[in-house]
């Protein structure tokens, strides 16, 4: 996944938000991108995912303009996960099955014993699957929108802030997750994660990526 000199406006002041972003995401790289509040680090994710559009520049997927491949299959490949994710009403199950009812994702099937294990290293067991989406805290919220991104087996995974609503004890748990997501593409798997937490960052990554008004650099 790669940026060919991103560039996007503030539609009311013109002001560039992104300006000459160029960097590229190869499989095995866990990327952290740090940088102050208003730097730009959510805006990019979000023009990765092809949700906001770009003013200048080219996103390329296995070296392809869009022009080259079909938005529902690079957004099966590329996935972004909201800090703050929307839950469909119904059970945590019911949550997690419903993304394999849309045409993209038909040809692969929930796996309840993979959400079983992926319960177990968030300290979960298999009840957490009954509960209601509307009984659950923020942090559980963000739990089970990380376990949706990943059940979809993407390449790269773009996460804005995922661990923000979760207390230290659970943060460390979605990093052994995402770690073990990691290890078990074999080294065909990838990351973009955003956090103002550095001690995160380097726990986390083994790139740094520095993001500031609009510009982005390998720190």
């Amino acid at each position: 996944l790669s940026g060919d000199n991103l560039g996007r406006k503030d539609p009311a002041s013109q002001r560039w938000l992104l300006r000459g972003v160029n960097f590229k995401v190869t499989s095995g790289d866990r990327c952290a991108i740090v940088g102050p509040s208003g730097a730009g680090k959510p805006l990019l994710l979000r023009s990765l995912s092809l949700l906001d559009s770009l003013d200048e520049g080219e996103v390329r997927w296995n070296g392809k303009t869009h022009h080259g491949w079909s938005v529902p299959d690079y957004r099966r490949q590329v996935v972004y996960l909201h800090q703050r994710p929307a839950l469909w009403e119904g059970t945590v199950e019911a949550n997690l099955r419903r993304p394999f009812r849309l045409q993209v994702h038909q040809a692969r099937q929930f796996d309840r014993s993979q959400i079983t294990k992926w319960l177990a290293l968030l300290d979960r067991n298999e009840s957490f699957l009954d509960q209601p989406e509307r009984e659950l805290s923020g942090g559980e919220i963000q739990l089970v929108g990380f376990m949706r991104a990943i059940e979809l087996d993407p390449s790269v995974l773009l996460l804005d802030e995922p661990t923000a609503s979760l207390d230290h004890q659970m943060a460390m748990a979605i990093e052994r997750l995402i770690d073990h997501w990691m290890a078990a593409g074999t080294g065909s798997r990838a990351f973009l994660w955003v956090t103002h937490d550095r001690v995160q960052a380097y726990r986390v990554s083994n790139r740094m990526l520095q993001m500031n008004q609009g510009e982005l650099r390998d720190d």
